[in-house]
């Protein structure tokens, strides 16, 4: 579709802490809100009347049923049922199908309409503190649009952990080489920094670290990890591995990448991309900024030992 076209490459993007969301609506009411999702996670909108869905029997009720595109059975989640949102039999023959890539995983999310797309510093995007009270908030962070209108970006992996659960990671796997890894007594004295902004991520991340024994320390975003790395001073260099997320609101995990690897006191300290954006521009792109591994959310649980394989490896 013409709406997701012009759209920059993940690279240019990511070298000025920016990136573009795809804003759409899941309502034809002109009160309701905007909603945004990365157009890196998105591959196409499709309409709804053109494609034959088919039920699947005891699934999840928000989990629509099935579509064929393009070869693919691609389930579809009642994006606006999620949201508390009843669309009418009308609706639903007027809205649109938003087809999305999540960890190589292919889902629809059910829409009104596409809107446009639009470019963001990370610095714009806001994460209240207010969406993060209690389990069953689904905003994860928001930002304006030109005409001061409020947009909100939704925690997508929260969606998925309750409805596709196999498109996020399975926090009970280990991998078979776990219990035979030989931590290096850095990892097993000192404190892993986390930045991840997805509450369902960073339960899962603080269910795979205690399961290992090994302590962790969480930051909502890379601003956040960035700031305390950096008033640490010379004790910086007691760290042992640092997670960063790509999708964070104030920085993003490729500026977090930028920035540690270019000063002196924490440029050999392990860094790992840990994302569900997992093209191979963005593998590359956290590479070529000095990043020491990649690995997609859904083998989170393998992070433990790409840590030691990494510490091993610079010693």
């Amino acid at each position: 579709m013409s709406i997701l076209d012009n759209v920059d490459a993940a690279t240019n993007l990511a070298k000025n802490n920016e990136l573009q969301l795809l804003v759409f609506r899941v309502s034809d009411n002109k009160d309701s809100a905007y909603y945004a999702i990365n157009v890196f996670k998105t591959r196409e909108v499709v309409e709804a009347k053109n494609h034959y869905m088919t039920q699947i029997p005891s699934s999840h009720p928000l989990l629509e049923g099935t579509i064929v595109l393009r070869g693919l059975q691609i389930p579809i989640l009642n994006l606006p049922l999620w949201l508390d949102v009843n669309l009418t039999r009308e609706d639903i023959k007027k809205s649109n199908i938003l087809i999305c890539d999540f960890n190589g995983i292919i889902i629809g999310l059910r829409i009104m309409s596409a809107y446009r797309v639009i470019k963001k510093n990370w610095n714009e995007m806001h994460a209240p503190d207010s969406y993060r009270v209690g389990e069953d908030n689904v905003v994860i962070n928001d930002t304006r649009l030109e005409d001061g209108s409020l947009c909100l970006v939704l925690d997508y992996e929260k969606l998925l952990a309750d409805v596709v659960p196999q498109a996020m990671v399975n926090v009970e796997e280990s991998p078979s080489n776990l219990a035979d890894l030989v931590l290096p007594q850095k990892l097993l004295n000192g404190t892993v920094l986390i930045a991840e902004d997805s509450k369902t991520a960073q339960k899962h991340l603080t269910l795979i670290f205690k399961h290992s024994n090994i302590k962790m320390k969480l930051f909502d975003n890379g601003k956040k990890l960035v700031d305390y790395v950096n008033n640490l001073g010379e004790r910086a260099s007691e760290i042992p591995a640092i997670i960063t997320d790509i999708e964070m609101p104030e920085m993003s995990g490729f500026t977090v990448v930028k920035l540690l690897k270019a000063n002196p006191m924490t440029q050999n300290i392990p860094i790992i991309v840990n994302s569900s954006m997992t093209g191979e521009n963005n593998k590359r792109e956290a590479e070529v900024l000095g990043a020491d591994g990649f690995i997609d959310k859904t083998k989170s649980h393998g992070v433990i030992p790409l840590i030691v394989k990494i510490m091993n490896a610079v010693q």
